[in-house]
């Protein structure tokens, strides 16, 4: 019997627990034999997914049910990685859409799905955590069902999508129903519970993969791997045809200038998924997701045919960047002793491999020749990547995450506005108010949930419409403002009217005058002068930042001061004086304080905050001559 195929994604909001749901699915399907030992959240792949707890890049898996194979997509919950979802959902017919059941559905989850019922696919809701102690009288899981649908409708769901079934879980536990009154007796472990019931819901409500009829093969590129013995891998689901090992195919791309450009090239190896694995095949078929290789210039977005007279299938389009930085090769005092100093062209060709694999991060040259500019979506998306090159044993700078403005057809200035959706404990709801407002934010709803969390605090949830500048920085000032209890998250919304000034960091910088190692003598009489960043010994070199000032303007300070020796002692018995407090500037931290006139200097071992012009003599401690 021909081997039946079904492709599906899980989409979800962060933390909602689809990478652990694809744990449990992989295991119970049997993917796994007995004798391996399987690590939690198998899927996170990079060490970053897994030491933040989120997923970043989109990955293949596979499960074989019968004589039924199906193809899982594991998506990024967070709105900077959007681009990693906009390009998977092409792949696919169905999806689950995973829904946290006292938090219910939030912005990231509506964008995703916004993006899935646009392509006409059929949703499965899975309710997941519904052992949490805000869902254990079963009105918040009810709640959550009927908001779950008002966003179907909201979004313009077809009444075929809107009827869509729902499956309740405890992925942690792998167990799920689509009996609601069963849920209690699964929580008590009175009944036996598993995932069969979620392989037989996908079976019957997913339909299988739409097939072109036509001569030829044809498939779009939606993502990239690579393999240290074939080469650049192209992965995609094939629309058409069949492919094997040794055809000759054309690629239909575009050069640098977006015209159209065939190149034709020979598969050299073919592949597909079987759970974790990529296994080489003789054959791929339409319909399957598989991988090729055998051209080392595919892109993400180009359509692979065997005859040129297939049109190419339309290229992956993701919503704009909103936000730029600038990476600069390392020009500090202290370059190349914690790292590899890399020149201007090593970064330049870090930076384009970074953007042929991810579409939603665009590439600029700039006017100074060892400055780029990348343009992404979010301050996540930016530290991520810095991150990533960080731990590659890079030196470089980045810049201040800057707001892409545009104009509109008056020819005024608009910018880019996100709706930012906020739940925290209801006693820090006029606090977190004040704050967004203060960053010009519009608060345009109020609710109050039913549900109180396992505290016993009364939740609220707001909703602000708000630019994106009065959102850079404010993450941190939102946690401690809810004392770490509150959830943010926010989608863009479009381009609206410039809203003015909007206040960052009204103080200055505490700026070494010198190089040499902190003193602690010297820091001591700084830190009346405001906020410390660093300890004693550390190196230290002019120009660089080593805290905030309590004023506006920025001061220069020699922290390498000591204390002179005498042979006369004090009348006072000496008394241990000791640094009353540091700041730690994170990669994080540094990116929202950061002014236009400084760099953050990113080392494997340190990152340090600088001035740009590093010589005090040739730049002024004055806020409006140095902020433009």
């Amino acid at each position: 019997m021909a081997l039946q195929l079904r492709n599906i994604a899980i989409i979800a909001h962060v933390d909602h627990g689809k990478t652990t749901l694809v744990d449990h699915l992989l295991k119970q399907a049997g993917t796994f034999a007995k004798h391996i030992a399987v690590e939690d959240r198998v899927m996170d792949s990079m060490d970053l997914e897994r030491e933040r707890g989120i997923t970043i890049l989109a990955k293949n898996t596979s499960i074989r049910i019968g004589d039924t194979k199906i193809n899982i997509v594991d998506t990024p919950g967070h709105a900077d990685f959007g681009g990693e979802v906009e390009r998977i959902m092409g792949m696919v017919e169905g999806v689950l859409l995973l829904v946290d059941a006292a938090e219910g559905p939030l912005p990231q989850t509506r964008f995703v799905l916004q993006k899935a019922l646009g392509l006409g696919h059929k949703v499965i809701l899975v309710i997941n955590k519904v052992d949490r102690p805000e869902c254990k009288d079963g009105k918040r899981i009810q709640e959550v069902v009927n908001t779950t649908f008002d966003l179907f409708l909201e979004l313009g769901a077809t009444e075929d999508q809107a009827d869509f079934p729902i499956f309740y879980a405890c992925a942690r536990q792998g167990w799920g129903t689509l009996d609601f009154d069963a849920i209690p007796k699964l929580i008590a472990k009175e009944q036996e519970g598993s995932l069969k019931p979620l392989f037989d819901l996908i079976l019957e409500t997913i339909p299988g993969p739409k097939v072109k009829e036509q001569e030829g093969f044809q498939m779009l590129v939606s993502n990239l791997s690579y393999s240290e013995y074939v080469g650049r891998l192209a992965i995609g689901r094939i629309t058409s045809g069949s492919v094997k090992k040794n055809q000759r195919f054309i690629r239909q791309g575009v050069d640098a200038q977006n015209n159209p450009k065939n190149e034709t090239f020979t598969i050299t190896q073919v592949y597909t998924y079987e759970g974790l694995k990529q296994v080489e095949v003789e054959e791929l078929t339409a319909g399957d997701i598989g991988v090729i290789a055998g051209n080392e210039g595919i892109e993400i977005g180009d359509t692979v045919t065997s005859s040129a007279d297939l049109p190419p299938i339309a290229r992956i389009v993701v919503e704009k960047p909103t936000l730029a930085m600038l990476f600069s090769v390392n020009t500090s005092p202290l370059s190349g002793q914690e790292g590899e100093a890399i020149q201007s062209r090593k970064l330049r060709d870090r930076l384009l491999k970074e953007v042929r694999h991810n579409v939603a991060l665009r590439f600029e040259e700039t006017e100074t020749s060892d400055q780029f500019r990348v343009l992404g979506r979010g301050e996540l998306q930016f530290a991520i990547l810095i991150e990533q090159m960080r731990r590659e044993g890079f030196e470089f700078m980045v810049g201040k995450p800057l707001v892409l403005m545009q104009k509109d057809e008056n020819g005024g200035r608009t910018e880019p506005f996100e709706k930012a959706v906020l739940d925290l404990p209801e006693e820090f709801a006029s606090d977190v108010t004040r704050i967004f407002q203060e960053r010009r934010g519009m608060l345009t709803k109020y609710e109050t949930t039913t549900a109180v969390d396992g505290i016993g605090k009364q939740r609220v949830r707001l909703e602000f419409e708000i630019p994106s500048r009065g959102l850079l920085g404010i993450r941190s000032r939102y946690l401690t403002a809810t004392r770490g209890e509150g959830l943010f998250s926010s989608y863009v919304i479009g381009y609206f009217p410039h809203k003015g000034e909007i206040p960052h960091r009204m103080n200055g910088a505490l700026i070494a005058d010198r190089s040499g190692e902190t003193v602690e003598y010297a820091l001591l009489s700084i830190e009346e002068r405001g906020m410390l960043f660093m300890k004693q010994g550390v190196k230290v070199y002019e120009g660089m930042i080593i805290g905030e000032h309590a004023k506006d303007n920025d001061l220069n300070v020699n922290p390498c001061k000591e204390k002179k020796l005498t042979n006369i002692r004090a009348a006072s018995a000496e008394f241990l004086v000791t640094l009353s407090g540091i700041r730690e500037m994170s990669l994080e931290k540094s990116l929202e304080w950061i002014d236009e006139d400084e760099w953050i200097e990113v080392t494997p071992e340190n990152i340090r905050l600088r001035k740009k012009v590093l010589q005090q003599n040739l730049r002024s401690v004055k806020r409006s001559d140095r902020i433009q």
